[in-house]
């Protein structure tokens, strides 16, 4: 199976934190991504500007995608950037690792989001989209689609109703399969109802941990777990030191976690999903697909960072063959 995903192309600028004062003083709830205007983003960066700090091509999607390509499947990511420095970093990074790169372009500057760090290991996101949301309603076609399988769309995109609507009615009409992760519990309060349409009429695949699985259904994971397997056909819910809960054709799985020593837990959730979906692709049981993910997760955890060094991966690469 192909796999494409579509979400915010952002330049992730990964920032350690010595405390959590900052995130008080710009007002940036602790564990949510926050969205914020060029000139909030901009003082923000000024603000971090001498503490350490990474760029990488981010985004949820996009993260996701990325884990999955460095897994051997083979991928497309759509998104906008600018024709910028940043742009071009994006797309070359995408290139680089075998992602084939559907970007438009927009006048806007590309987006960019600043991940803060804390000594918790914990991140807060400050978001400017920038050109991230330029992503045009026309070019969004079955066509875009063709070839490919699974569909994976980041929450995040929500806040774009008219987009992600489009979205998933182009790619069920090209016959995909449709997989979303819903990125952040502030994301799903803020669009809870539109977001139970789309999860219930379009969605096959749903990840969610369980904080966006309390928001979604107002309960805790198990039942969070039901009430998600009700609307769509594979329902994942992410409990964080516990494990993960995956239920498909009316049978709960339940997955572990792998030993991990805690630096950063950007991009855990994005690179879960990498694995369970490589795992479904290639017709893997509930169990070797959420230990994939588990897998995945806990190695990207023990770096800065949602990104992985090749050694890594070459390590992932030989562990999933015996889980």
């Amino acid at each position: 199976m192909k796999i494409i995903g579509m979400g915010n192309a952002l330049v992730d600028i990964m920032t350690q934190l010595s405390e959590d004062t900052l995130l008080s003083t710009f007002n940036l709830p602790k564990g949510s991504m926050t969205l914020v205007d060029e000139s909030l983003s901009d003082t923000i960066r000024n603000a971090t500007r001498d503490l350490n700090s990474e760029l990488a091509a981010g985004g949820s999607a996009c993260n996701t995608i990325d884990g999955l390509a460095h897994l051997g499947t083979e991928t497309a990511f759509v998104g906008a950037v600018s024709d910028d420095d940043y742009g071009t970093f994006y797309k070359n990074d995408l290139i680089s690792n075998g992602i084939s790169p559907l970007l438009f372009e927009s006048q806007k500057i590309t987006g960019r989001a600043v991940a803060l760090v804390t000594p918790d290991s914990e991140r807060t996101f400050a978001t400017h989209l920038g050109a991230a949301v330029d992503i045009p309603l026309d070019r969004i076609t079955p066509e875009i689609f063709s070839g490919y399988d699974i569909f994976h769309v980041e929450g995040y995109l929500v806040y774009n109703h008219d987009l992600i609507l489009s979205a998933v009615k182009a790619a069920k009409k090209a016959g995909l399969l449709i997989s979303i992760d819903m990125a952040s519990f502030n994301v799903v309060d803020d669009n809870l109802e539109f977001l139970q349409n789309i999860v219930n009429e379009y969605v096959d695949i749903c990840f969610a941990n369980e904080e966006e699985a309390l928001s979604f259904t107002g309960k805790g994971p198990e039942e969070a777990l039901d009430l998600i397997a009700e609307m769509c056909t594979w329902a994942i819910v992410k409990v964080g030191k516990n494990g993960s809960l995956i239920k498909h054709n009316n049978q709960i799985t339940r997955i572990g976690i792998i030993d991990a020593t805690l630096r950063d837990t950007t991009g855990a959730g994005d690179l879960y999903a990498s694995g369970f979906l490589h795992g479904l692709a290639n017709g893997w049981n509930m169990q070797k697909c959420g230990r994939a993910g588990s897998l995945l997760s806990g190695k990207v955890i023990e770096v800065f960072g949602a990104r992985m060094t090749l050694e890594t991966w070459d390590e992932i690469n030989n562990l999933i063959k015996d889980i």
